[in-house]
């Protein structure tokens, strides 16, 4: 360990988890993409994969975080996702159901890191409560376009077109 830069054991264990809460949003949003894809909306399933690459680079965030502080990371087996439903609206229900989640993850993990006297992690965490404010944000945009339009028809299609113009976030 580095002196100074250690993390502690329960901060350790608190971020391994949330980089398997990470993971398992990246596989939930694998699955609805293809859900959509399947129903030929390949907009909403592009703005899923999006999501799920998005997914898989907090996860790799947060690993690269405890490596940099010479920290070992545990690895749990992956829950399959959950994914009952049929409709685009809600695809979206789900997904802002999932980010208030993951924000309360978020909020829980920052806690703990202010609890443990952690201003590293405090610090790297603070991206990732912006973040969440951005992944709510366009959640529940979609779900209340999806809402106003009555989620078929000519404004399905549009959305759909909208959802497929989304281009991928930049590297963080």
């Amino acid at each position: 360990m580095k002196g100074g830069n250690a993390v502690s054991g329960v901060m350790q264990a608190a971020i391994s988890q949330q980089i398997q809460a990470e993971l398992e949003s990246a596989y939930l949003y694998l699955a609805l993409s293809a859900h959509m894809e399947l129903k030929n909306l390949k907009g909403f399933a592009h703005w899923l994969r999006l999501q799920w690459e998005e997914e898989l680079a907090h996860a790799l965030k947060l690993q690269d975080y405890l490596l940099q502080r010479d920290a070992p990371i545990t690895y749990g087996a992956l829950r399959a996702p959950v994914c009952e439903v049929d409709t685009p609206l809600e695809v979206f229900e789900l997904v802002l159901r999932h980010e208030q989640k993951v924000t309360r993850l978020i909020n829980e993990l920052y806690a703990l890191a202010v609890a443990e006297s952690d201003y590293a992690s405090q610090t790297m965490l603070q991206w990732f409560v912006t973040e969440q404010l951005e992944e709510e944000e366009n959640a529940r945009t979609v779900v209340e376009d999806l809402r106003w339009s009555g989620g078929a028809g000519p404004s399905l299609l549009l959305l759909d077109r909208e959802l497929a113009a989304r281009v991928p976030e930049p590297s963080q």
